[in-house]
């Protein structure tokens, strides 16, 4: 077996260390920090490299890591896995997403236990299950944005075969996997990759630190690197697209930028393997260069989270004003139709949060809606609030189904989070397991002293390094057997399944949707194509002016509602929605 390793920091000479015996590699002559050799080794073989005699490392190639980031590497046969199903051919346009975290879509928190429920997703008529990452870090219980080997799985989890028979299973049930995956930064405990060569690069600085190493001196190998990681999930695991984290944070200043690379790569990928691949970007510019062709001067990624359809929602429906929400709780409702029909709240529009203005406008004409995901909840903004509440622990039944109404028959790829679709009221925190005493009570001490700012006891904010506080954040699935809960997800499966046998609510012509609303009365009604939508967010019933034929049709309906007479007016219950069609 070949065994290779880029460690240019290594002076003198590169030992592997296999099955407690030794091996001295040898220096690349082609390959300028690369040392090579070929010895004899099995699927589960325990190996690591020492530099110049120094500690026994792990790979930083890793695609096994049995005893977690500090401890050695293992060989893993990728070709020792029988598929028993290929991956279904899904695009993007119909898609809607499921965003779940292993470790806490069931009280087990292992792929297999997760994969043993993905039945119900299907059911649900979820066509894509997207993953929060999945790499090794410290300890056992974690959101898995701190990974620090971005080739190999988190052991705790179930580890590389767990992974793929997960994918399998999904692929079997018709849905594909997506992947979230972090390329911006690496988690600071169990990080070696230091010690191997120039990974980092102190030229740009971001939250987390030093920044991941992408347009300095040696940064043509770490780009290598990472771009190997993402295409080897999609290869070897069958991975169906990946969520990319933060992209705004990727300090790159190369002409030839690592998301365009990236994107070249998968599509390239794809077109081999003659299988569908995307990629989503996670960013925070509200800029649509993020997904537009390369071959138009754009990025090429091929959708992204807009989180300012978000903002909007999440004004409109609870009237929160602080933070980044003020911009949108100006006023909600026009807030809601402008993300629903322009995209992006931050068109190059004044942002008071930011001091400055802010974003890019879309061109709606060239632009399809299935390059951007819609949402009213996702891990971050349920998660980064202080006892991770979710909508259903402040609304009721009514605005959460107006919210679902607007995520699942919006122009927008839908995304909902694990547990929304029956209004879960277990709240999803923010948690940790860190092994360093010191980076534990720092996460610890900061968490409860930015929510103190913000008006809370510290004894309040749950202690993330507390097992409790993962415990909490499971799923409680028999909650779906009584109502509300029981009501919410029959709203849901039957917007899902509206969705999947209307071509309007796949249609991708953002020019063509029509909105229209009224901010003092909290209604808000648009159109797509012969169907129309419409949601009182307010308590008491409305008149909305819809302008119909006559001959309108319910299609769904949260309380039982008449369509409109032959006058075009539809009177709305407060906290409620409605699908009708006039074709």
């Amino acid at each position: 077996m070949l065994f290779e390793v880029w460690a240019p920091s290594a002076r003198d000479r590169v030992t592997l260390e296999l099955n407690g015996s030794a091996h001295p590699l040898d220096r690349d002559a082609e390959r300028d920090g690369w040392w090579s050799g070929v010895v004899p080794a099995e699927d589960g073989d325990r190996y690591g490299f020492t530099l110049d005699g120094g500690p026994v490392l792990p790979d930083p190639r890793s695609r096994r890591l049995p005893d977690g980031p500090d401890g050695l590497s293992a060989v893993v046969d990728h070709s020792a896995y029988t598929w028993r199903h290929e991956s279904p051919r899904l695009r993007l346009r119909s898609a809607v997403l499921y965003e779940l975290h292993i470790g806490t879509f069931t009280p087990e928190g292992t792929l297999d236990a997760a994969a043993a429920r993905l039945g119900e997703l299907a059911g649900l008529g979820i066509t894509h299950v997207e993953l929060m990452p999945l790499c090794p870090f410290p300890g056992v219980r974690g959101w898995g944005y701190d990974g620090v080997a971005p080739w190999a799985v988190h052991e705790p989890y179930g580890g590389p075969e767990a992974l793929k028979r997960f994918t399998d299973t999904a692929h079997g049930l018709g849905m594909g996997v997506v992947l979230d995956v972090v390329h911006n930064h690496l988690g600071p405990s169990g990080n070696h990759l230091c010690s191997f060569g120039p990974y980092f690069t102190d030229t740009h600085h971001t939250p987390w630190g030093a920044a991941v190493n992408l347009d300095a001196p040696g940064s043509d190998e770490v780009r290598a690197y990472f771009l190997g990681s993402a295409l080897a999930w999609l290869r070897d695991y069958r991975i169906d697209g990946l969520r990319l984290d933060a992209v705004h944070a990727l300090a790159d200043t190369r002409a030839l930028t690592f998301l365009e690379e990236l994107s070249a790569s998968v599509d390239e990928l794809a077109k081999e393997q003659g299988r569908q691949h995307f990629l989503v970007a996670e960013s925070d510019l509200a800029d649509p260069r993020t997904t537009t062709p390369r071959t138009l001067g754009g990025l090429g990624v091929h959708a992204q989270w807009n989180d300012d359809f978000h903002h909007a929602l999440h004004t409109a429906l609870t009237g929160e004003s602080q933070g980044y929400y003020a911009d949108f709780a100006r006023a909600p409702m026009a807030a809601l139709a402008k993300t629903l029909t322009r995209v992006f709240f931050h068109d190059g529009t004044y942002s008071a949060f930011r001091g400055r203005h802010h974003g890019r406008p879309v061109d709606r004409e060239r632009t399809p809606a299935h390059r951007f995901l819609g949402y009213a909840q996702t891990h971050d903004q349920i998660g980064n609030r202080a006892l991770g509440d979710r909508l259903s622990a402040s609304l009721s039944p009514g605005l959460l189904a107006c919210a679902a109404a607007l995520v699942l028959t919006g122009p927008s790829v839908p995304m909902l989070f694990m547990g929304e679709e029956w209004g879960a009221s277990t709240p999803w925190m923010y948690f940790t397991d860190h092994t360093d005493p010191e980076l534990a009570e720092a996460v610890r001490r900061g968490r409860r002293r930015e929510f103190a700012a913000h008006g809370w006891a510290e004894d309040e904010v749950p202690d993330p390094q507390e097992p409790a506080t993962r415990d909490r954040s499971v799923l409680d699935r028999t909650e779906r057997e009584r109502d509300p809960h029981k009501r919410l997800l029959a709203w849901h499966r039957q917007l899902i399944a509206l969705r999947r046998t209307l071509p309007d609510l796949t249609d991708p012509d953002l020019a063509g949707v029509k909105v229209a609303f009224d901010e003092e009365a909290r209604w808000l009604a648009f159109r797509r194509g012969v169907l129309r939508v419409a949601v009182n967010l307010g308590k008491e019933p409305v008149v909305i002016p819809l302008g119909s034929n006559g001959r309108d049709r319910v299609l769904a309906s949260w309380d039982p509602v008449d369509a409109p007479a032959a006058d075009g007016v539809l009177r709305l219950p407060g906290e409620s929605a409605i699908v009708l069609t006039d074709g």
